[in-house]
């Protein structure tokens, strides 16, 4: 199945799709709460600021593999993200990435290496995965690289439609 059929809820548990963002680059970000990443929320959603009209789509996917640091329902996700962060962009139905209940956007996801050539399973929160239009994955950075960190933003103005 392609990456972009891949079926996928809203945080409200609305059927949504990567599809709909087909003409885009997106950045898909597993995100938590309560993590010591956290505040690259921040970062997130100045990515989504300072590209969004040039093509590029935010997508953040709550997870609460790691530590239980994504505990709160969808409404209590939605709310801190917005109040806390102001983020714009949206996110999706809180989801496994890895072991054997792992959405399918994650199964497919974690085929793609890193940098080291590495893939398999997510490490922590906040790993990204960028995809060109279309649906190809063209990069995968892991949980430290800040948003805004040169190398990632390097590849995704690289991956703009416009």
């Amino acid at each position: 199945m392609p990456l972009l059929d891949t079926p996928v809820r809203s945080l409200a548990g609305e059927p949504a799709s990567l599809a709909d963002h087909a003409d885009k680059a997106l950045l898909i970000v597993n995100v938590a709460s309560r993590c010591g990443l956290t505040p690259q929320y921040a970062g997130l959603e100045r990515l989504q600021q300072a590209y969004g009209e040039r093509g590029l789509q935010v997508l953040g996917v709550p997870s609460n593999q790691f530590a239980g640091q994504e505990p709160g329902s969808a409404e209590e996700i939605a709310s801190f993200c917005s109040t806390t962060y102001g983020v714009s962009f949206p996110l999706l139905e809180k989801a496994d990435v890895n072991g054997p209940d792992r959405h399918p956007l994650y199964a497919e996801l974690t085929q793609a290496a890193d940098a080291d050539g590495e893939a398999g399973d997510v490490q922590w929160n906040f790993e990204k995965f960028l995809l060109a239009p279309g649906g190809e994955v063209v990069g995968r950075f892991r949980p430290k690289t800040e948003p805004e960190a040169p190398e990632l933003v390097a590849a995704i103005e690289a991956v703009l439609p416009r």
